[in-house]
């Protein structure tokens, strides 16, 4: 069942007009000054003025991450969002990620408007467990854990596998040499919004919708939150589907996540509504962006795609590097509470936004950081997160990625960029646009 406009589910997400002002009680969402990006303009240095929308950051994050590091910058700040500061070393980061004290999670993605008390209720948040704070925070993350386990993720592979061949099957007769096609649009998209969307039960012809609902969320972030209708249309959605599965109970992960309890008591609609939010946002453009930047990386490095190629084992070193010198996510925070982090002056409700892919390119941490090392063998790479919020899907993501990989590249043995990549604006970093030259197609 798809939403449509006759659905009548109440909104878990309510908006009202923004309240100005430092922190007010009382509100479900309020901004501390009017925010309207064409007042700052273009980004003219990234240690005071840091804007991780602006057009030029994510094609070019990794230069920028070097660039601050090296001009003695380990946390750059910015005033647009209504202030927030961003720690660049591996250090800094995860220092802040297992600070639960003074760094509250109670929303992850940083826009113009903050969330209000009456909206987001603290400890829980709108997408349990990775807006929670302990020690709620435990319990949802408990729930959701056996879901994701090796020996419930690893049946998936045959279907995974299948999906890629259907989708490059799709994309018709390829004349090497000549076609084209668009490796990030016609297949890495594709890839975990159709697992996803199965793992919950959903139908398969909404996929288009968990799309919208992934760019309002993650790359709308300057607009007012009442612009971005995805939110409300997927809140709507998410409880249709949860009233669908409580009167078709089936085998399926909403349906296993409206049975379970928390401490003795079930789980409410709101709460696995929630959950259910974390895992379609958080489960698709971060392993699509993954899969999209690991595909440009061969385009330009045919010597890894022939490695890969001539060495299948060689895949389990280079999964982890795809992930580490490719990570996508960059998590948020607010602070807690006003506090001097090294120096820098924080103030309750600050974002502060924690750049994973910076973590993992810092060189105290990785030696040849910025260069891909397609055998690495040390590799404790922060791709899933640092702290409590470590990424719980991981497994899943793993297997997508390598499956996606493997598929494609036996697929194509030899292809190259074919025009200009056109990367995702916002916390999340990939390609959404990634047209390729196929040069060899395998008999």
């Amino acid at each position: 069942m798809s939403v449509d406009e006759t659905t009548t589910s109440p909104e878990p997400f309510e908006y009202v007009e923004p309240i100005f002002g430092d922190s007010p009680e009382g509100t479900h969402v309020w901004q501390r000054v009017p925010y309207n990006a064409d007042d700052y303009g273009p980004v003219g240095d990234f240690a005071t003025d840091f804007d991780h929308a602006d057009p030029t950051y994510n094609p070019n994050a990794p230069a920028v991450w070097k660039q601050l590091r090296e001009s003695g910058c380990p946390v750059a700040h910015s005033d647009r969002y209504g202030g927030m500061w961003v720690p660049i070393t591996h250090d800094t980061v995860n220092e802040i990620a297992y600070d639960t004290e003074n760094f509250t999670s109670r929303a992850v993605v940083v826009s113009v408007g903050r969330p209000g008390d009456l909206s987001l209720p603290a400890p829980i948040g709108g997408a349990p467990p990775i807006t929670s704070d302990p020690p709620f925070h435990n319990m949802p993350r408990r729930l959701l854990l056996p879901a994701f386990a090796p020996k419930k993720i690893e049946p998936w592979e045959p279907e995974i596998r299948l999906l890629c061949q259907r989708l490059l099957d799709d994309m018709g007769e390829i004349t090497p040499g000549e076609s084209i096609i668009d490796a990030a649009v016609q297949y890495a998209q594709h890839i975990p919004v159709n697992v996803i969307g199965r793992m919950l039960g959903f139908p398969e012809q909404d996929e288009e919708l968990f799309r919208k609902f992934v760019h309002d969320v993650l790359e709308r972030i300057a607009e007012e939150p009442g612009s971005r209708d995805g939110m409300d249309d997927l809140g709507k959605y998410i409880l249709t589907q949860i009233a669908e599965h409580r009167e078709n109970p089936r085998d399926d992960l909403t349906s296993y996540l409206l049975n379970v309890e928390i401490e003795g008591t079930p789980v409410d609609d709101e709460i696995a509504a929630g959950m259910i939010v974390l895992l379609l946002v958080a489960g698709i453009d971060t392993t699509w962006s993954a899969i999209g930047s690991s595909l440009w990386h061969l385009a330009q490095h045919p010597e890894d795609h022939q490695r890969l190629l001539d060495d299948p084992d060689v895949m389990t070193f280079a999964l982890e590097e795809f992930l580490r010198s490719y990570a996508p996510v960059t998590m948020a925070r607010m602070v807690a509470k006003d506090n001097d982090f090294h120096g820098c002056p924080m103030k309750k409700d600050d974002w502060v936004l924690l750049p994973f892919p910076a973590a993992n390119r810092d060189p105290h941490q990785f030696e040849d950081a910025d260069t891909f090392i397609v055998d690495r063998q040390e590799n404790r790479h922060a791709a899933f997160g640092l702290g409590i919020h470590r990424c719980l899907g991981s497994n899943l993501a793993r297997l997508e990625l390598k499956v996606a990989i493997e598929e494609f590249t036996k697929r194509f043995p030899r292809y190259e960029l074919a025009g200009d990549t056109r990367w995702s604006v916002g916390q999340i970093r990939g390609p959404r646009d990634l047209p390729v030259r196929i040069l060899e197609v395998a008999d």
